[in-house]
């Protein structure tokens, strides 16, 4: 009889991350959300200089995070890494005393400096960017 033979399977999705919870996949970002959803990551760099990486994505946020959902994302997934990181790079900083710090202390500033490379580069490409070992704080 046909059609009762075995079926073919269902098509698997592709390979790859999958999305970010919460995150509902939207229109492309302009041009525009591009430069501020990049400029909310490496914008911690330059306010690293006096060592409050986090002031940059705030500024960010509360400046054009009103205008764009895609820069908002950005600008708070990057505050919350930037809080993060302080607050590891503190423990770390107080565990020196009984030695572990002293690994420690460069290996959470490996893991921004590498991290925040990725995302500025990511959020300039218009992709979403989520960061490893993030606590979210803001939201």
């Amino acid at each position: 009889m046909p059609g009762t033979g075995p079926q073919p399977p269902p098509p698997q999705q592709a390979y790859g991350a999958p999305p970010a919870y919460g995150v509902q996949p939207g229109p492309a970002p302009t041009s525009d959300e591009q430069l501020w959803g990049g400029a909310a990551h490496w914008t911690a760099f330059v306010a690293s200089v006096v060592a409050l990486a986090f002031l940059g994505p705030l500024i960010v946020m509360l400046t054009k995070g009103n205008e764009s959902a895609y820069v908002r994302r950005q600008a708070v997934e990057s505050l919350n890494f930037q809080l993060s990181i302080l607050i590891y790079g503190l423990v770390s900083l107080a565990l020196c005393l009984v030695l572990i710090g002293f690994v420690l202390l460069p290996a959470v500033g490996l893991l921004w400096l590498v991290c925040t490379i990725i995302g500025s580069v990511r959020g300039a490409r218009g992709e979403e960017y989520r960061y490893p070992v993030t606590i979210r704080m803001v939201s």
